[in-house]
């Protein structure tokens, strides 16, 4: 049996028509899941009895199971466990201009960027539409307010995922959806080439972040192996590419690691190797694992790196650090629980 969230309004309204139906009853139907958020078929009332009894058959209401929750200052993080008795994490960070969620897209990952916690335990599976859907419905009934803005950058490689990715952009930013705007939406990838030229396609107005974390072929190859498939050129290329298709702002991500990534010979290059490009730069401290032998750069050096990308006019942020007092890196809670 199917689960329920995992259908786009358009695979409804073909459901719909294959039952000899109207195909208007997908615009109702989905006004029940996401703004009624109904728990059974039976709260249903303006969709035919005979209807309804098919969707019943067809289809479940299943959802996650929170098995942790663990809170700091304006952040959560959330452990769930799945059908198959596997757990992702999803974390809800408050900020002034409203409540963020980072969901994960895969049941670990397998593109072995060798500071990532979640990279250490391989992947095991693609996440379905709905187990993505749901983890912003959960947090929403959890906390009893609205998620305005959405990043996919947690557990797992988005584009390694991309049909079931584009299905949950599509059902998340429908307007009787979860209606949170297309530019309230960021998916991150660690360069996948062919998917990216795909996304530069898609008719919706997603913003785009590339986990970049390093100035040079050597030492992006060293950490992130995905670097030796699609090499620093080729990706920036591509991007050079998106750009003129989409005219929408890239965003680097580019977290610092203490003595590997953060010299200011690598602030210089980095300078070098995005100028021109309609982007930004997000700094991001190092949130450090027991498992991984990487340490946070100094805070001094996180401000002369950062001097460096601002006084040569490039666009940069730090961002803000949560969850100090939790198991705050991507990955690290599932790994606890898996190898309790």
């Amino acid at each position: 049996m199917k689960n329920i969230y995992n259908l786009t309004l358009e695979d409804m309204e073909e459901y719909f028509l294959a039952k000899k139906a109207k195909k208007f009853h997908a615009l109702q139907l989905f006004s029940w899941l996401y703004e009624k958020r109904i728990t059974s078929f039976t709260e249903i009332t303006n969709i035919k009895k005979e209807f309804l009894e098919d969707i019943k058959k067809d289809f479940s209401l299943n959802k996650l199971k929170i098995v942790d929750i663990q809170k700091d200052v304006d952040v959560c993080k959330y452990l769930f466990e799945l059908e198959d008795n596997e757990h992702i994490e999803a974390v809800l960070m408050k900020h002034d201009y409203g409540n963020s969620v980072c969901i994960s897209s895969q049941v670990g990952c397998n593109m072995g960027c060798v500071f990532c916690e979640s990279g250490r335990r391989k992947k095991v599976r693609n996440l379905d539409t709905y187990e993505m859907v749901l983890q912003i419905l959960m947090i929403e009934e959890e906390v009893g307010e609205r998620i305005s803005h959405v990043v996919v950058m947690g557990i797992g490689e988005p584009f390694d995922n991309y049909d079931n990715l584009v299905k949950f952009l599509k059902i998340i930013n429908q307007p009787k959806g979860l209606a949170i705007g297309a530019r309230h939406i960021t998916v991150s990838t660690c360069g996948i080439i062919p998917k990216i030229k795909e996304f530069a396609l898609l008719p919706l107005q997603i913003n785009l972040a590339i986990s970049l974390h390093a100035p040079n072929d050597i030492l992006r190859s060293k950490i992130m192996p995905i670097n030796k498939a699609y090499p620093l050129k080729e990706l920036i290329e591509t991007l050079k590419d998106y750009l003129k298709i989409t005219n929408r702002r890239i965003t680097f991500e580019y977290i610092l690691l203490s003595d590997i990534n953060d010299s200011c010979e690598c602030a210089l290059e980095l300078v070098q190797l995005v100028k021109g490009i309609n982007c930004y730069i997000n700094l991001i401290p190092y949130n450090e694992t027991n498992n991984l032998n990487f340490k946070r750069s100094s805070t001094i050096q996180i401000m002369r790196f950062y001097d460096i990308l601002k006084k040569n006019k490039i666009n940069v942020t730090i961002r803000r650090e949560f969850g100090g007092k939790i198991s705050a890196a991507c990955g690290q809670l599932r790994s606890k629980k898996e190898e309790q």
